[in-house]
């Protein structure tokens, strides 16, 4: 594809071990950039869905569905055009909103001011059935598969009217074939349901807890997406015969375990999908079990390689870099612990700090929460990570950030809990990065 962005892909790591040695982590950071201004995404095939919840709970109050088709229309203003598109409304089944025909239509002054004719039309009834909705963007996106494919879904409500196995078996159904970022309006969705759909889709989920932040956050979100100009991006990771490797994360901007999505690429080699990129920046680490080598022995403990998988089985690698292994008697050396790599162990780390420390104030377990939200509270004072910190502040009152020594809070507002889960897992670069 013409005018993709340059990618490179950079290794941090501390390649030496003790002797008997067999852990090596590394932090590789893949930047694109250097495509002209807005030349790359104007020539890119791209579709987008928005999915709106229209669930009689969203008339309560009205403003949540008044602002979610205002939201709707700024996404819709936002397309670039030739972009296809199409408005779907989300309750216990999908219908289409715009067109009218199971399809996607290109953007344009037209279709536009049509589609967001449509949206006025649009009414609050019945159920929420998640599944359902991201079938039916499925269906619109498969005739389109060779662009960036990326859709919106907002609800404001639990998937009641489909089994957790249903929303599964879709999500198993839809992984690959487009990214989805995933809003929650108000406090009565479930984040760890929400989660899990951007998850296996690999986008980003958060909570507009005030319907009338909407439209800034749909217009952010449409603006990403035509910013993208180039799909499908694999991180291929091969190793040697006798390693394992443990596990590939995203670490950077926001915390999410690859591992499981790992497709088989050829002898010792696994693909891990990282989505679409424009000019950007995000980091993964990897750690690969290696056998125990002799000092002074040195091999590749991993190559990695930036994949673009081509239509008819071309591909294109658009960087390389190699994980190293050395062992050494220098004890100095060995136990060294990369600055990178110690970071975003604790970023990791963080983030499960939090969800579990909610999960347990939830059930009750006061003691437990107040141990997992006081490491929190630690781990973010220690990385610099403010954002997370003061969304701690809103749960717990902090003593002694850096021993991580906390009150709970007795009265927590529903939307600071929720903001804090859905945020837990995004991530700062260390402090002397910026």
């Amino acid at each position: 594809m013409s005018g993709n962005p340059d990618f490179t892909l950079t290794i941090d790591q501390n390649k030496y071990l003790p002797e008997g040695g067999q852990e090596v982590h590394a932090v590789v950071t893949v930047e694109a950039g250097g495509a002209p201004a807005g030349g790359a995404t104007r020539s890119t095939a791209a579709a987008e869905v928005i999915i709106i919840d229209t669930s009689g709970s969203m008339d309560y109050p009205p403003a949540k569905m008044s602002s979610a088709i205002k939201a709707a229309q700024t996404a819709v203003d936002a397309l670039r055009d030739g972009v296809h598109f199409a408005v779907v409304s989300g309750s216990a089944r999908a219908r289409m909103v715009y067109p009218a025909g199971e399809q996607l239509v290109a953007a344009d002054a037209g279709t536009r001011r049509e589609a967001k004719a449509a949206l006025d039309q649009v009414r609050a009834a019945g159920g929420t059935a998640i599944g359902t909705w991201l079938r039916l963007a499925d269906r619109l996106f498969a005739p389109h598969q060779d662009g960036i494919r990326h859709a919106i879904l907002l609800t404001d409500g639990k998937n009641q009217h489909e089994s957790p196995e249903q929303l599964d078996a879709t999500l198993a159904a839809c992984t690959g074939r487009f990214v989805c970022d995933c809003r929650g309006v108000g406090t009565d969705w479930d984040v760890a349901e929400l989660r899990k759909v951007a998850s296996a889709l690999l986008g980003s989920v958060d909570i507009v807890a005030h319907p009338n932040d909407l439209v800034t956050d749909f217009q952010a979100m449409t603006e990403a997406a035509m910013g993208k100009a180039v799909a499908d991006v694999v991180l291929r990771v091969w190793i040697p015969q006798t390693a394992r490797l443990r596990f590939v994360k995203q670490v950077m901007p926001a915390v999410e375990d690859l591992t499981a999505k790992r497709v088989d690429a050829g002898p010792r080699a696994g693909d891990y999908p990282i989505g679409a990129w424009g000019e950007e920046s995000r980091d993964y680490h990897l750690c690969v079990e290696v056998s125990p080598g002799n000092v002074g022995q040195e091999l590749r403990a991993a190559w990695v390689k930036l994949v673009l998988p081509g239509s008819g089985g071309e591909e294109q690698v658009l960087a390389t870099g190699n994980v190293l292994a050395e062992w050494t008697d220098d004890e100095a050396q060995s136990t060294r612990i990369n600055p990178r790599v110690a970071h975003y162990t604790g970023q990791a780390e963080l983030a499960v700090a939090i969800q579990e420390g909610l999960a347990a104030r939830k059930d009750g377990d006061f003691d437990t929460a107040t141990t997992r939200l006081g490491r929190a509270v630690a781990l973010a004072h220690e990385s610099g990570n403010d954002a997370i910190a003061s969304l701690l502040g809103k749960v717990v009152d902090v003593e002694d950030p850096a021993t991580g020594t906390v009150r709970l809070k007795k009265n927590v507002d529903k939307a600071d809990e929720m903001s804090l889960d859905t945020r837990s897992s995004k991530t700062v670069r260390t402090r002397k990065e910026g």
